[in-house]
């Protein structure tokens, strides 16, 4: 708002300092320092208010180290992050941007998700919470209005990068541009000489309805990426600040990626795709990574809050169809490794449990527990992976989040260059 309100001063009064609000980078800051200053200061507010209220998280005994401790931490502090970016969001960044729009539906979408989850268990003292159908249903939905709106809106275009390269060295001289902006099933695809994938090569067969399908196929990878994505943020909440710090790190490659997509000459010199109107998508980045800093204020080791599926799925989501936005859906394996191992920690649990029960009669684990970061956190030495490891003692947890963050600034760097080697 205040960025359409100082527009209009500009234009018509000629208000001093107003043309700074035309700057992405002065608006991103500004973004940053509010969401960092409304997740600390209206955190504590919402957190006693959780405390009075006794809206505490319900702990479960699983041998876990320092686990029982805490039992009656408030929770659903989730909704300190969303409110914490969508404020920012809505004063600071243009809010006719069709990225923006699609920022803002999926915060609100997934908060009201995770929002419904958590009210089931804490008020209704229901602890399975919402169906896991239902969570899906609204997962689906979400990828599908992803899909959908980057194939029909006019504004979520691209344009082409054209290697020039040398009469006799063959090497890349120079990047230039296709002259009109063009709807494309084309993404980011890392380690590849031209790292320009598109979705429609795979329906080459099909002549001129290659396209159609190449789109009816990115609809189901948003699908599949903004239900796996949002899961793992929801599984890797499990340890104090460990979803909230890697969601931060997260955010800032995402902010990085979308600036330099949506800068013609950043996207030159790399020799990426430029994506018009993505640079747009810093502001969100800013408001994102303050939100989730400023919550870390309170949700560090020893946690005085938890955010509940109401942060961890928007969080998931929203680095989801952000990836999605700018085009690099495909460097999620990478940077958000975090979140993917911490899944298949889970998938990998339960698949080799059934199947040695059918197996041995006796179901058997490959973790002491999974999510991963609880195999650690346990005691003792059990599952198939105490195979190739001498016993361990649990390890205290705040060194368990540390090396998991570590691991994440890892993969972030390994992300930004990807866009150089190939």
């Amino acid at each position: 708002m205040l960025y359409h309100l100082f527009r209009y001063l500009e234009n018509i009064f000629t208000f001093p300092g107003a043309h700074l609000f035309n700057y992405i980078s002065f608006r991103t800051g500004l973004a940053f320092i509010l969401a960092l200053l409304l997740s600390t200061m209206l955190g504590r507010r919402i957190i006693d208010y959780l405390q009075k209220k006794q809206i505490g998280e319900t702990i479960r005994d699983l041998g876990l180290e320092g686990q029982m401790s805490k039992k009656g931490t408030p929770t659903m502090g989730g909704i300190i992050i969303i409110i914490a970016i969508l404020v920012p969001t809505l004063f600071l960044a243009n809010l006719t941007n069709i990225y923006i729009i699609l920022m803002l539906i999926t915060t609100v979408w997934l908060g009201l998700i995770g929002f419904l989850d958590d009210y089931i268990k804490v008020f209704l003292k229901n602890k399975e919470g919402l169906s896991g159908r239902f969570k899906i249903v609204g997962q689906v939905g979400l990828g599908l209005i992803v899909g959908m709106t980057m194939y029909l809106s006019p504004s979520a275009v691209i344009r082409e990068n054209i290697e020039v390269k040398g009469v006799t060295t063959q090497r890349v001289e120079s990047v230039s541009y296709a002259k009109k902006d063009v709807k494309s099933t084309k993404t980011t695809i890392p380690f590849f000489k031209n790292n320009n994938l598109d979705y429609a090569d795979a329906f080459k067969w099909a002549g001129a309805n290659a396209q159609k399908y190449g789109w009816i196929l990115f609809v189901f990878v948003a699908i599949f990426i903004v239900t796996a994505i949002s899961n793992g943020a929801n599984l890797t909440d499990g340890l104090d600040g460990l979803a909230t710090g890697s969601s931060a790190i997260i955010g800032v490659i995402l902010g990085i990626l979308a600036y330099v997509s949506g800068n013609l000459n950043y996207s030159g010199y790399l020799n990426i795709m430029y994506l018009p109107g993505t640079g747009e998508l810093l502001v969100f980045a800013g408001a994102f990574i303050g939100a989730t800093i400023g919550f870390l204020w309170y949700n560090a080791f020893p946690a005085q809050v938890f955010m509940g599926d109401t942060g961890s799925l928007t969080l998931g989501g929203i680095i989801s169809v952000f990836a999605l936005a700018i085009h690099k859906e495909l460097l999620i394996p990478i940077l958000c490794g975090v979140f993917i191992v911490e899944n298949l920690s889970v998938v990998l649990q339960v698949g080799y449990f059934k199947f040695t029960k059918r197996r041995f009669g006796e179901g058997r684990r490959m973790f002491k527990m999974a999510p991963l970061h609880h195999h650690y956190q346990k005691p003792g030495n059990s599952g198939i992976v105490a195979l190739f490891q001498r016993p361990i003692q649990a390890m205290p947890e705040s060194r368990i989040v540390i090396r998991f963050w570590i691991v994440g600034i890892i993969l972030a760097a390994v992300t930004i260059i990807t866009l150089k080697i190939r």
